[in-house]
């Protein structure tokens, strides 16, 4: 269904739970598995992940850490999960290329954006680290921004246990209704959490189509990218 999608990730999704150790090895390669599985069918794929599982701005604000200096550092922890995805994906075959908004020349390429176009055409996974590289800006706006930038056919986010866009937190509220398509104008104007409001306005403004469904249900990355009604669409 798409020729060329951005990959949304949870940071969290990496987590192995019963050690609280940043990174599950099996849920890693697990996910390395899907990603090749898309790439088998000729699909361009473009990866923003979070840093849920190793920093995140509240710690920085408990700690008495300025706020800039704070983002700066979940900057460099969404680097840490690329090279992690980067080395699963190479391991099973995938050729990838990282790219950082933050220049860290040892480890990954700078990212611009035509060597990054080039990057997919050449069918590589490319994995986009460091946000927007600016503080005060989310991983779900560095997802829009790239994925306008890249031309993609949507952005793929894919949630930590939730399976769409509810009316209200469904581990909360039993009554949470479930949206099987929404716009991003109801999006604001219910007040849904489901990206941050720069990232919604975003991709609003660029009518850029959004899929957000529950990446822990093995195969799910799958059926999305072939079309099947999973999650929640919003355009």
């Amino acid at each position: 269904m798409y020729k060329r999608v951005l990959l949304k990730l949870s940071g969290e999704a990496l987590k192995d739970e019963k050690s609280n150790a940043p990174i599950d090895v099996k849920k890693l390669n697990a996910l390395a598995k899907e990603i090749k599985e898309i790439h088998h069918l000729g699909v361009q794929i473009a990866i923003v992940i979070g840093a849920g599982n190793i920093w995140r701005g509240k710690y920085g604000e408990q700690m008495g850490i300025e706020r800039a200096a704070a983002d700066y550092m979940g900057m460099l922890a969404t680097i840490l999960n690329a090279l992690a995805i980067q080395n699963a994906l190479e391991s099973i075959g995938v050729e990838t290329r990282v790219q950082t908004s933050l220049t860290i020349s040892q480890v990954a390429e700078p990212y611009i954006r035509r060597k990054a176009m080039t990057h997919l055409e050449k069918n590589r996974v490319l994995i986009l680290g460091g946000g927007t590289g600016n503080p005060y800006f989310s991983t779900d706006t560095a997802a829009a921004l790239r994925a306008i930038e890249l031309d993609v056919d949507a952005i793929l986010m894919a949630k930590n246990g939730v399976d769409g866009i509810y009316s209200a937190d469904p581990f909360k509220d039993q009554k949470a209704k479930k949206f099987d398509k929404i716009s991003y104008m109801e999006i604001l104007s219910k007040k849904l959490e489901v990206m941050d409001l720069t990232a919604v306005s975003l991709c609003m403004g660029n009518k850029m189509k959004l899929v957000v469904f529950n990446m822990n249900e093995s195969g799910n990355i799958l059926k999305v990218c072939q079309g099947e009604k999973l999650g929640t669409i919003v355009e």
